[in-house]
């Protein structure tokens, strides 16, 4: 199974709203497709997802279509930073372990 971990760091507190209008898009997305698990955690300007996923193709379907695929275009409008990270594992790590991983992620800054 793969999973991806993210971060994202907004530009600003305010970005918050820009932020959550569009994970509520995403959301109802991920639940039409055959994501196995979903975490979140966020505070003030950094934000953590992981999801889980049977394959690499399904995770990229999901990636690359819909509500995500507008995110991912419009991401520097609220993002200084995104991090990403796909493993392979069978279980989603701890965030602590989440965090670690994603030192060694892929950045985009903007």
């Amino acid at each position: 199974m793969r999973a991806t971990i993210t971060s994202i760091e907004l530009k600003g507190p305010f970005k918050f709203f820009a932020l959550s209008a569009t994970a509520l898009k995403i959301l109802k997305q991920l639940k039409s497709t055959h994501c196995k698990e979903f975490k979140k955690k966020g505070i003030w300007t950094t934000h953590y997802t992981m999801t889980l996923w049977n394959t690499e193709e399904e995770l990229k379907e999901f990636a690359r279509s819909g509500a995500h695929l507008e995110a991912m275009k419009n991401s520097g409008k609220i993002a200084k930073e995104i991090r990403t990270i796909t493993i392979d594992t069978e279980v989603l790590p701890n965030w602590s372990a989440a965090k670690k991983l994603l030192e060694k992620g892929k950045v985009r800054k903007f």
